[in-house]
């Protein structure tokens, strides 16, 4: 038995919530000090609790320190990664490694669904309440040990598992810009049009989009910004254009009609005359 593995068995003896700091210690590889951190890392807002100030404890304050701590060191990785690569390149491919799907899915495999149980009614939102959760972890790995030691539990228990850095930043995933440049070499205007906002069972805003080609809807979905609904909307666009011919012809035959409406009428043989 290495030494770590005895210092374990004995802080476990010692440590009053014995089942938390054990995951904790699994998840992490290094023994927690302030396991109240990690404890309000895994409450979501759904199961607020009450502390001895009446105010309601869960982990989104964690949440919003861990967000900026992933970012930064994201950031100082591609820093290093890519020496020649510009500042726009950089950025598209820290937001592609920090988004919330891509978290989520970590989140999962990490385990962080065995002890984040939120109240959720929507299977969308629910998909980022875990993602959510790992930021708030990195947001108390950070407290507790700092932001070197906090570094080297990202690198090594989030991206390197996980993540592939050189195939995710030659990856495109921004569906909107996908549809737009489509648009734009077949003559097809495109509408983004926000046609209700909503709230859920969590009183969370929610936002309906659709998204018309020459001015026919094609596809609509809900999200809970008007980003994340347009990005949805414009993926399932794509999807049926490239899977129902139909609708394809339909709609470049539509194009086709509005711009030679929109070609200014050539002056007669008789006018010119005159």
């Amino acid at each position: 038995m290495s030494p770590n593995d005895i210092l374990f068995r004995i802080k476990l003896l010692f440590c009053k919530d014995k089942e938390l700091y054990a995951f904790c210690f699994r998840l992490l590889g290094f023994h927690p000090r302030h396991l109240n951190l990690y404890r309000l890392a895994f409450i979501h807002r759904s199961r607020s609790t009450v502390n001895g100030k009446d105010r309601y404890i869960n982990n989104e304050r964690l949440e919003y320190l861990g967000d900026a701590i992933l970012g930064a060191i994201v950031a100082d990785i591609l820093y290093k990664m890519y020496p020649r690569k510009h500042e726009g390149f950089l950025t598209n491919t820290r937001s592609k490694i920090v988004k919330r799907e891509t978290l989520s899915k970590i989140a999962r495999k990490m385990g962080l669904d065995k002890v984040v149980h939120p109240v959720m009614t929507s299977h969308t939102h629910n998909s980022y309440v875990y993602g959510n959760a790992l930021e708030a972890l990195v947001g108390a790995v950070y407290l507790d040990q700092g932001y070197e030691r906090c570094k080297a539990f990202v690198e090594q228990r989030i991206i390197a598992p996980y993540i592939n850095i050189r195939s995710i930043a030659y990856t495109e995933i921004n569906f909107k810009s996908k549809l737009l440049e489509w648009g734009q070499k077949n003559h097809v205007p495109i509408s983004f049009d926000l046609v209700e906002t909503s709230v859920d069972g969590t009183n969370s805003q929610m936002f309906r989009s659709v998204i018309s080609l020459c001015g026919r809807p094609v596809s609509e979905a809900t999200g809970y910004t008007k980003k994340e609904s347009h990005q949805i909307a414009s993926k399932k666009a794509l999807q049926r254009i490239s899977g129902d011919t139909a609708l394809l012809d339909s709609i470049l035959t539509r194009s086709k009609a509005l711009i030679i409406i929109k070609q200014p009428q050539q002056a007669s043989p008789q006018s010119t005359a005159q």
